[in-house]
């Protein structure tokens, strides 16, 4: 018998650090880490002792006897990475433990942020005797990402923010929410008061479609969409139209999936989620029956999971289809392409299925592909979306309400340099460098999304803290990072905190 990690894996690789055999794969630092879908259990090596499922902070890690009939397919799914990435080093990994230099002053961090990469930058450094952390936020409630970006229904997931919680509370960190930084306090100041700043604050840019029509009443962006359904306070204005029949969400990740579920799913199952009431009540008076999610590729480049398309594919109430000519010219693709992922595969027989389903149900979400955005057409608000097929001709789908979720995007920092290009803080390991020369600023650090781009789930910013936090004491270490000119920044009597 094994242990099998399910769709809900956050990969922080919280479990890997207690196998006793170290079955489960990939490992920080692999290639392949930070795009990976989940974790892996090795079902040939695992023996059972479930210390992996103790440890996993969103309860991702089920014993194969014990798992639902919709998760079953993860068996297959985890034994069939082994069988692609063979397990050859099950060698035990070195416990590191973080020591400051003896006869040094006390190390003082601003932390600017409090969603997960700067939590886990957070949580490491005031695990350390002689560090202290302030933690700097410009909203009132901690965990970013965790209770703004993730979906409401997605609970184990969310799960994650009790793992968080703790971090705050510690005696060595400082909580100041409600304090923007570049608005209430500059990046300056924070350095006068700190040996070091690290900047995580995440992407929250989104990318446009650049075509016309874009600027229409009813063309809204994932970012507002997501924001609206999870009642993130910048959203509090928001109304979005769902009187249509049909709702068009363009993109092939797992935000665009989340959306379409979100929709389409009965609202009854959202009722005892952390859903923002209003958005609730929308939903309820949603007249919705169809969301088409449009790519402009194939479903073998497709960027969503595996495990997020096999949820659809269960949902109560909702048919899953596809249109049978654009998946027979995906099969065709994938039998040519050179050693496909039996990942792709299962993707692929999912949307096959779709494709031959009569629908049968009051609701649809249709997986459209191949379907390059070409004009949003109306006066004043959407009517419809046009798009350019690859044979050269055009398809119009009838739509008022059309949402982008085509990527995230790093915005400019004022005080650190920007690379518009990639939408990132030019960095070395963590540490921030001048765009010109290269050469690291003292004192300067990012992680998270600000520093390598919108990838990867939410526990891959832990492999991504402790890369910057090591630069950080590195720098700390051989005296490169200067004394703080002033006192510490006041301390709130009580840290404010807030559930996830």
């Amino acid at each position: 018998m094994t242990f099998v990690i399910t769709q809900s894996c956050c990969n922080d690789s919280s479990c890997v650090a207690v196998c006793p055999v170290q079955c489960i794969r990939p490992l920080p630092g692999e290639a392949g880490f930070t795009a990976a879908e989940q974790l892996y259990i090795d079902p040939a090596t695992c023996i059972d002792c479930g210390a992996c499922a103790e440890e996993c902070p969103v309860d991702a890690i089920v014993h194969d006897a014990e798992l639902p009939a919709h998760l079953k397919e993860f068996r297959s799914i985890n034994a069939d990475y082994f069988a692609e990435h063979p397990l050859e080093d099950a060698a035990p990994r070195p416990l590191v433990r973080r020591r400051l230099p003896r006869g040094r002053p006390r190390l003082q961090v601003a932390v600017v942020g409090s969603g997960p990469a700067a939590l886990y930058a957070a949580g490491e450094l005031s695990e350390m005797r002689g560090v202290e952390v302030t933690i700097v936020e410009k909203l009132t409630a901690p965990y970013g990402l965790v209770r703004f970006g993730v979906a409401p229904d997605h609970e184990p997931t969310r799960r994650i923010a009790q793992r968080f919680a703790p971090i705050l509370q510690r005696p060595n960190v400082t909580c100041l929410f409600g304090v923007e930084v570049g608005k209430d306090i500059g990046i300056e100041e924070l350095r006068r008061h700190h040996h070091a700043v690290i900047w995580a604050a995440g992407a929250f840019g989104d990318r446009s479609l650049g075509i016309a029509g874009e600027n229409l009443e009813g063309s809204v962006s994932a970012r507002d969409f997501v924001a609206w359904y999870n009642g993130h306070p910048d959203a509090a204005g928001f109304r979005f139209d769902l009187s249509g029949r049909r709702v068009v969400v363009i993109g092939n990740g797992n935000v665009a999936l989340d959306i379409a579920r979100l929709l389409a799913q009965p609202v009854t199952s959202l009722d005892h989620t952390p859903i923002a009431p209003r958005a609730l009540q929308a939903l309820r008076e949603s007249a919705i029956e169809e969301v088409v999610v449009a790519a402009r590729r194939g479903p073998a480049s497709a960027a969503y999971g595996t495990g997020e398309l096999l949820a659809l594919s269960h949902l109560p109430g909702v048919d899953l289809l596809a249109h049978d000519g654009e998946i027979s010219v995906a099969e065709h693709e994938l039998r040519a392409a050179s050693r496909p992922s039996r990942d792709l595969w299962r993707r692929l027989d999912v949307v096959r299925k779709a494709a031959t389903r009569t629908p049968e149900e009051p609701r649809r979400i249709t997986l459209r592909y191949r379907l390059a955005p070409a004009a949003l057409t109306g006066d004043t608000a959407v009517t419809g979306i046009l798009f350019d097929r690859p044979d050269g001709t055009t398809e119009r789908i009838d739509t008022a309400l059309v949402i982008r979720a085509v990527g995230f995007r790093g915005r400019p920092v004022t005080g650190l340099p920007f690379d518009p290009a990639t939408g990132t803080i030019p960095n070395r390991a963590g540490r921030i460098v001048a765009p010109t020369s290269g050469e690291p600023l003292r004192g300067l650090y990012c992680t998270g999304w600000i520093r390598r781009g919108p990838a990867g789930a939410i526990g891959v910013n832990r492999a991504d803290a402790a890369e910057t936090i090591t630069s950080l004491l590195d720098d700390f270490a051989s005296g490169h990072l200067p004394a703080p000119e002033t006192l510490p920044l006041p301390r709130p009597l009580s840290p404010p905190g807030g559930g996830g």
